[in-house]
């Protein structure tokens, strides 16, 4: 038997029948034993019909004894029989002293069930007389067990299988959720509202599919983020190399190039430290940070690709700004924001970038004069790998992965960013909560 449910079923059910049965069994031994409490029902129903069965005899003689254990038949279905204290029958003048061994036997339970009859007696007081049941065996346990106690007995049964059920199913839930998440739908959750042991241990499951799924989706998308985050560092080497083959200040250009190598080289550890901190918020890294120098930096560096796409850069509205945070991480989300503006923005026009204190919060805005974004698609452009299907999309050549991990950045920071149609262009605001001053 391999049901936790069967098991559970059974041994209620088992408990049951032996309760009731040893129930009825103790209750029979009770009206057969001389010294059992006389207060007892059974015993008093025995105590009842020995003195009615004596009066009726020593008041109407055989005759009246006969009437008497006529109507006892009719009503009980059983025989009754009345000795003296040898013994001997009063109705019919046989010898029972048989009967009268078996009841002074302090080992009643075998009286009951042997071959034959059951038998349940009692003596007189004062000894002169004995009354005893002759019950037949196929009708001990009806004399036992009335309609009432059946019906009982059904709606116990029915009141284990649904504790059965109840203690099992969450048990089932378990596992049919393990078995999920063991072919690979990390969302399988039980969701469990119990309060006992199996909801600790469904909610402790919960918990671990949570932190399973959280550290191999973070391992899936630094893999999706080294591959789209080394085109930026390697095409501004590429813009480099090309400015160093045909200017004049050479030196200039050698110095963008080691630059951009020293930043390449760091790629891979920033994009680490992203997976490590969404893996385990708690390492992020906190300091201030001076998000208007960062900024200022940003713009800076970023001016080359600008002139190479044929725009330009225009840091306004400047504010001094310091939030708590990883200051490489804030890097990233800012710069991949600068460049996808630069990415979309059209020749001779400018990306504005602007920082402003607003409300506690620090606000970097980025826009560009683009083509925009359709209404529909402004909720998704921050999911990974998500194009948009226009002129917009096809001529950036990225795979949508930029603006996902500037979402991604600034929401460790406990921060939120957001993009609406700036008629024309994109507007693209990041609000990270405000540092001390």
């Amino acid at each position: 038997m391999n049901s936790l449910f069967a098991k559970i079923l059974l041994w209620f059910w088992v408990t049951l029948v032996i309760t009731v049965v040893g129930s009825a069994f103790i209750s029979a031994l009770d009206v057969n034993q001389d010294d059992s409490d006389r207060r007892a029902p059974a015993a008093q129903l025995v105590e009842f019909q020995l003195a009615t069965a004596r009066t009726a005899y020593e008041t109407g003689g055989r005759a009246g004894l006969e009437k008497f254990l006529a109507t006892l038949r009719r009503i009980y279905g059983v025989q009754g029989i009345l000795t003296d204290e040898k013994g001997r029958d009063l109705l019919t003048n046989q010898d029972r002293s048989d009967l009268l061994r078996r009841a002074r036997r302090r080992r009643a339970e075998y009286q009951l069930f042997r071959a034959g009859n059951a038998m349940v007696a009692r003596g007189a007081e004062d000894g002169r007389y004995w009354f005893f049941f002759l019950v037949p065996r196929t009708q001990v346990g009806l004399w036992f067990l009335q309609p009432e106690h059946i019906f009982m007995l059904l709606a116990a049964v029915l009141l284990c299988y649904w504790l059965a059920f109840h203690l099992t199913r969450p048990v089932r839930q378990l596992q049919k959720a393990v078995e999920r998440f063991g072919r690979g739908d990390l969302s399988a959750r039980v969701g469990s509202r119990r309060r006992d042991e199996l909801g600790r241990l469904a909610r402790t499951f919960d918990r671990m599919a949570d932190r399973t799924q959280t550290l191999l989706d973070a391992e899936h998308r630094l893999l999706q983020d080294i591959s789209h985050e080394l085109r930026s560092p390697l095409a501004r080497l590429g813009v480099a190399i090309e400015l160093a083959r045909s200017g004049d200040d050479l030196n200039t250009s050698l110095n963008r190039i080691q630059k951009e190598s020293d930043r390449l080289n760091a790629l891979v550890g920033q994009l680490l430290a992203v997976t490590r901190a969404e893996g385990d918020p708690s390492a992020l890294r906190r300091e201030p940070v001076r998000v208007d120098e960062l900024v200022q930096q940003l713009v800076d560096d970023s001016g080359i690709e600008a002139q190479a796409h044929g725009c330009e850069l225009k840091y306004e509205r400047r504010q001094a700004a310091t939030v708590e945070g990883d200051p490489e991480l804030l890097r990233r989300a800012v710069e991949n924001v600068i460049r996808n503006a630069i990415r979309y923005a059209p020749r001779e026009t400018a990306v504005e970038v602007s920082l402003a204190r607003k409300n506690g919060s620090v606000v970097v805005d980025v826009r560009d004069r683009g083509p925009g974004v359709p209404e529909e698609a402004l909720p998704r452009i921050f999911d990974a790998f998500y194009r948009v299907e226009t002129d917009r999309a096809r001529a950036s050549g990225g795979i949508g992965l930029g603006l996902s991990i500037a979402r991604r950045a600034i929401e460790l920071h406990k921060g939120s960013i957001r993009a609406r149609n700036a008629q024309p262009g994109l507007e693209v605001e990041m609000e990270l909560p405000a540092g001390p001053a």
